[in-house]
């Protein structure tokens, strides 16, 4: 039953697809490889259990509503065949010499990722008010830079730039996530919400 606090609450959430143990295992040798070249805190390198392809980012969304997230995203899901990935190359963004961000590219041959990101995207429009990405790309975030001066890092980039071909392997994605984020001083913890299977028949759905 809902309590006047609870329909107050607010989960941070944002909609996944997994990444294989055997693909996540490639990120983090470059992950070591990379950590060595710049000062421990110029980057704070993703946790392994936390790497993911994040198709929408939600923010905080009311528990009341979650329920009818998990059937909006369930919706699509169900029209959704499997995908086949690719997990391959280094990147930044925005760029090389003001590094926010460095990551690993995901794509599919049929492009058939942009069109389920894009689904996503218009059936949890209603349930956010973060502004979605113009220009979705596909992407597993490797690590995320901090304070640092440009001749830090400068061997850290070169050495990434030279494994923009790097191969991290393929999968076929079946699932689908929707993941807490709880936010705290050591960093994000996150919190399984509900797995959707693509291409299953749609399931009477409970709150978690």
């Amino acid at each position: 039953m809902m309590t006047a606090e609870s329909l107050s609450q607010q989960f941070r959430l944002f909609v996944a697809i997994p990444v294989p143990e055997a693909v996540r295992n490639e990120m983090i040798r470059v992950q070591q490889e990379l950590r060595r070249l710049a000062p421990h805190d110029a980057v704070r390198w993703t946790k392994p259990e936390q790497l993911h392809l994040t198709l929408r980012f939600l923010g905080d969304v009311s528990v009341e509503s979650v329920t009818a997230l998990k059937e909006a995203v369930n919706a699509v899901c169900n029209g959704e065949l499997a995908l086949r990935l690719c997990a391959q190359g280094i990147g930044f963004f925005p760029n090389t010499r003001s590094p926010r961000v460095i990551w690993a590219g995901i794509n599919d041959s049929e492009g058939r990722l942009a069109d389920l990101q894009e689904k996503i995207e218009s059936a949890v429009r209603r349930f956010t008010e973060e502004p979605g990405g113009e220009n979705f790309a596909g992407h597993v975030t490797l690590g995320r830079f901090k304070r640092f001066k440009r001749q830090e890092i400068g061997e850290l980039t070169v050495r990434a730039q030279a494994m923009k071909d790097r191969v991290f392997g393929e999968w076929t994605a079946q699932e689908i996530e929707i993941i807490r984020s709880e936010l705290s001083p050591e960093g994000a913890h996150y919190i399984l919400l509900a797995v959707f299977q693509l291409g299953a028949e749609i399931e009477p759905l409970h709150l978690v």
